[in-house]
Parts: C-alpha cells; sequence; structure tokens
C-alpha cells in the first residue's frame, strides 16, 4: 500500500482524527483534529510519522478543537474545508458554549479548498470532493490508488450526517452521496468522523437512509 491510517478517537465525541501517512517518506497528513493534542501527538510518535499538514472536512467544533494550536506547535499549514463552512470556524467561542468544548481557538486556513482540487500528502496526492448538507462547506478526502475515503459526517457505517444545525439540509446530503460518493465505486473503503469503518458498496445495499431499499 501506497498510503497508510491510523484512526484517533478524539474529544466526548469520539470523533475519529486521522492520521494518513505516505509509506514512501513517511510524512503525515492530520484529518480532523478535533481535540486531545497529547494523544494525537503520541499517535504521530507511534508511527513515526512526520507531520506535514492539517486537512479539515468541516467547520464543527469537534473536528476543528485542536487545529489551531496543532498548527502553531507543529509549523504546519492548514487547508480546507470549503469556504462555505467560514462562518462556522469564525464561531468557535460559541461552539464551546453550544457543544461544552475546552477553550480553543479560530482560525483561519492556508488554502479553502473546492471540488477537484488535489492535496499532497508526501508523494500522494488526495482528490478533494464537495460534499455540502452536514455543512454547506464540507470536502471529503479521496485516495484513488487505494480506493480510500475519509468522509468527515457526510457517510457514517450504517447512517448520515445530522441536517439540524445551521445551514445543514437533508435533501443536499443525500445529493452529496448519491451524485458524488456512490459514483467513486462499491469497493471504496471510508473512513467516517465518528464510528467503525465501512464500504460504499455496503452502505449502498443496507443503509437505512441512502441505501437500495430507503
Amino acid at each position: 500500500m501506497s498510503i497508510r491510517f491510523s484512526i484517533i478517537p478524539v474529544t466526548p465525541y469520539q470523533q475519529n482524527c486521522t492520521l494518513l501517512i505516505c509509506n514512501k517518506s513517511n510524512k503525515a497528513a492530520i484529518v480532523d483534529p478535533g481535540g486531545d493534542i497529547d494523544i494525537i501527538l503520541n499517535a504521530i510518535e507511534v508511527e513515526h510519522a512526520i507531520p506535514e499538514i492539517i486537512l479539515v472536512t468541516h467547520g464543527h467544533l469537534d473536528h476543528i478543537g485542536a487545529v489551531a494550536e496543532l498548527a502553531a506547535k507543529l509549523s504546519i499549514p492548514i487547508e480546507g474545508p470549503q469556504l462555505e463552512d467560514a462562518f462556522w470556524i469564525n464561531t468557535i467561542p460559541s461552539q464551546i458554549q453550544m457543544f461544552g468544548f475546552p477553550q480553543s481557538e479560530s482560525f483561519t486556513p492556508n488554502r479553502w479548498l473546492n471540488d477537484g482540487d488535489t492535496v499532497t500528502v508526501g508523494e500522494q496526492e488526495l482528490t478533494v470532493i464537495h460534499c455540502p448538507g452536514h455543512t454547506p462547506g464540507h470536502v471529503i478526502f479521496f485516495h484513488q490508488s487505494s480506493k480510500l475515503a475519509i468522509v468527515g459526517d457526510v457517510l457514517f457505517n450504517g447512517s448520515i450526517g445530522r441536517t439540524d444545525l445551521p445551514k445543514g439540509d437533508f435533501d443536499t446530503l443525500i445529493n452529496s452521496i448519491q451524485k458524488k460518493l456512490w459514483p467513486l465505486g462499491e469497493e471504496v473503503r471510508f473512513i467516517p468522523g465518528h464510528g467503525p469503518m465501512s464500504t460504499f458498496g455496503e452502505e449502498m445495499k443496507s443503509n437505512p437512509f441512502v441505501g437500495n431499499k430507503a
């Protein structure tokens, strides 16, 4: 495999922060560091990884709570999400009150991402796919050669992301899954923002919201 990963559940929400590592260079992307910096740093050490970039799928606090501090501590850039999630990032103080999280800082990514962009991890390239619905600026990251997707809170094993928070929209989310994710292929494995991994094929068959029987 040209790329490997380590899933690091963080925060009381057990959010799946993911360490995505290029096997050849050992350079790594930290995807959605929501909190628990010490746990994330320990995972980096265990993997002998070299942190190169922070990638963000969307602006909810359980996915971004440690972004600013980690970027400063490691002196690495932040890329993502898409610009329409700026309002979530800018309201980190009110999110802290809403979700009961520890204090964390707002940030401006070094690069906002758009549909069709690519991001680089070591010698590996990931495709950025804009998948609004859970939030308007939500993106996912797809590694073509290993058929691996990091989908944030768009899709879960047996469920989908919630759409009752500001600027969430159920129909938009369903459309994103069916028009943006399913065409990538049934064999694609995905790491969701919470819970265990699955494949797009399995969710096509059995997911009660977007499966064939939905």
